[in-house]
């Protein structure tokens, strides 16, 4: 072996430890992990974009896996394969976690129509306001206030959070399917959404 050769050994060595380094992190995490916060975990030895290249190269290494590493609004995570959620669902029931309907379209106006006063929910969904649904959204971090309208008793404005785009996989509200029916478009990313 030459001296060129184990110099491209070690450095082989080198970026697949990296690689693992970085799995773990993630796979340790609670949360999905930011790319400022690996950077931070490798003290800057890594900008953002060789960052990115590893992350690449992670997700490609689960190909064909159970699971997969996706980004978030949050950062990255791994998360257990549409494909195989039904054998975790049946193993774990309890973990299971529909939402009702009516939290659906309620998270669905503030979302798609944000930002929003509770009246402006009432009058789009067209029935009154459960204070637990909206107190369900506040207690997930799924939304929150965000200023105030400028009118009589000048209620506050509801928007979502990165929580929110995190729990169904988005990176941005740009993500969101259309809107044809907000309640039928959140049924479908709850049925392929994996909250921790």
């Amino acid at each position: 072996m030459t001296i060129d050769q184990s110099a491209a050994l070690s450095l082989g060595d080198l970026h697949h430890e990296v690689l693992m380094q970085i799995e773990a992190i993630i796979f340790a995490s609670d949360a999905p992990v930011s790319l400022a916060r690996l950077k931070e975990a490798f003290q800057n030895q890594f900008n953002k974009q060789q960052l990115r290249q590893y992350l690449q190269q992670l997700a490609l290494l689960q190909h064909g896996r159970s699971i997969e590493l996706v980004e978030t609004a949050q950062g990255f995570r791994f998360q257990v394969r549409t494909k195989y959620r039904n054998v975790i669902k049946q193993t774990w029931p309890e973990r299971s976690t529909r939402l009702s309907p009516s939290l659906l379209e309620t998270v669905a106006v503030i979302a798609y129509h944000q930002p929003v006063t509770r009246a402006d929910i009432e009058q789009i969904r067209g029935v009154s306001n459960n204070s637990q649904i909206l107190k369900t959204l506040f207690d997930w971090n799924w939304i929150k206030e965000s200023g105030f309208r400028e009118l009589p008793g000048r209620p506050a404005l509801l928007v979502t959070t990165p929580q929110f785009l995190n729990a169904f996989g988005l990176m941005s509200l740009g993500q969101l399917p259309p809107l044809q029916d907000a309640k039928e478009a959140f049924m479908a990313l709850d049925a392929h959404a994996s909250r921790s």
